[in-house]
């Protein structure tokens, strides 16, 4: 079973505090999973906040799963990888990264869900189930019911997209094996704090 919440990264949303800062206080709070995702930055720059978060996550007995670049991943020692929905196959991913490190596939339907478990991905993420600037270029929210029927699957799936504590139980009400937050830890005035709110949700 895999952590129940996973933080995603955006450094844009930090209010202009050092991402390592608020990804450390999110571990202070209760979080074991980190994803870096910062699509915008090159292999060098990238590789050096991976190394420097993975320290952070492991001095803490936390994971941290890196967005796409499997070549980072491996390079940072990072924990696995967070496969958009259109990137490469699970199975060749895992050809690269064994089988103790973590493979997640982002899904956007009930069908990319079974298509992830059919892959042998260990994780889904499902989303967006409620309206974010995040994901807004991925259509409108998928819903709550639409989350009910991707989770009908032995795969864990996190609902993502929206999510904070005042839904985030809503989420796992309709079958998600827990949430992926961005804006409700990386933008909070206290990012501890927010994570044990969304841990107490649902819990």
């Amino acid at each position: 079973m895999t952590d129940r919440l996973l933080v995603v990264t955006d450094r844009r949303a930090t209010a202009g505090r050092p991402l390592a800062e608020v990804v450390s206080a999110a571990i202070a709070g209760g979080a074991r999973l980190i994803q870096l995702r910062e699509k915008d930055l090159e292999g060098r720059a990238l590789h050096a906040l991976a190394v420097e978060l993975a320290r952070i996550a492991h001095d803490c007995g936390a994971r941290l799963l890196i967005n796409d670049r499997v070549d980072v991943a491996l390079a940072a020692g990072a924990d696995g990888v967070v496969l958009p929905a259109d990137s490469l196959p699970v199975d060749a991913v895992r050809q690269l990264v064994g089988s103790k490190r973590m493979i997640a596939r982002s899904t956007h339907s009930p069908e990319e869900v079974a298509r992830a478990a059919d892959d042998g991905a260990d994780l889904a993420l499902f989303g967006p189930v409620f309206a974010t600037p995040s994901k807004a270029a991925y259509g409108a929210p998928q819903g709550i019911e639409r989350l009910r029927q991707a989770c009908r699957t032995p795969l864990p799936v996190l609902a993502v997209g929206g999510i904070d504590a005042t839904n985030a139980a809503q989420a796992i009400a309709a079958g998600a094996s827990g949430v992926a937050v961005i804006r409700a830890v990386m933008a909070a005035p206290d990012p501890a704090a927010a994570v044990r709110e969304i841990l107490a949700a649902i819990s």
